[in-house]
């Protein structure tokens, strides 16, 4: 029902993963082929980071992430505003360094996985705690809204507790879900 293919859009890194671990024809068929290599429902894109596509007139760039698979983050730039989404990351000042250059930075979604007190779990899953989290904020030289994600279930009153009396400064707020953002 479709005129052209999806076009999935990843680092070269992450789409060999799907090709290879999904995408593989023991979990899924390989789009790419089907119906036919000239006529496929799916095309693969490499995209690397700071890379930018447009879709329409939006814009979005692929930002560093620091993580133990492959990952990025990306800024959603709507032309008037633009919106970060950190991804899976840890401590990362490539990300601040891409961050703090976007001009009309207005949201900032950022992981938060883990309390404080899963520290060392954190460390070497490469992802934040709230005191990780206030560190990294304090690299934020722009106003924006600050929304929370990525709490791990049955911890999210303990970690949203901790952030909002650590990261006060900030005004975080947890991303809910089907929270609209208009930028």
């Amino acid at each position: 029902m479709r005129g052209k293919p999806i076009t999935l859009h990843a680092t070269a890194e992450t789409l060999n993963i799907l090709k290879q671990h999904i995408f593989n024809w023991l979990i899924w068929p390989d789009f790419n082929l089907i119906p036919s290599s000239d006529q496929p429902f799916m095309a693969y894109e490499p995209l690397s980071v700071g890379e930018t596509i447009a879709l329409g007139e939006c814009k979005i760039t692929s930002l560093p992430a620091s993580h133990v698979v492959p990952a990025v983050g990306f800024q959603l730039d709507s032309g008037l505003h633009s919106l970060v989404f950190s991804g899976d990351t840890t401590v990362n000042d490539e990300l601040w360094q891409a961050v703090n250059s976007i001009e009309n930075l207005s949201h900032l979604i950022i992981e938060t996985a883990f309390s404080n007190k899963a520290l060392d779990l954190a460390v070497a899953s490469k992802h934040l705690v709230p005191s990780l989290l206030v560190e990294e904020l304090k690299k934020l030289k722009k106003p924006a809204h600050i929304y929370v994600t990525h709490l791990k279930p049955g911890e999210i009153e303990l970690i949203m507790s901790e952030i909002e009396r650590d990261a006060a400064e900030f005004k975080p707020r947890m991303l809910q879900n089907n929270q609209i953002i208009e930028f």
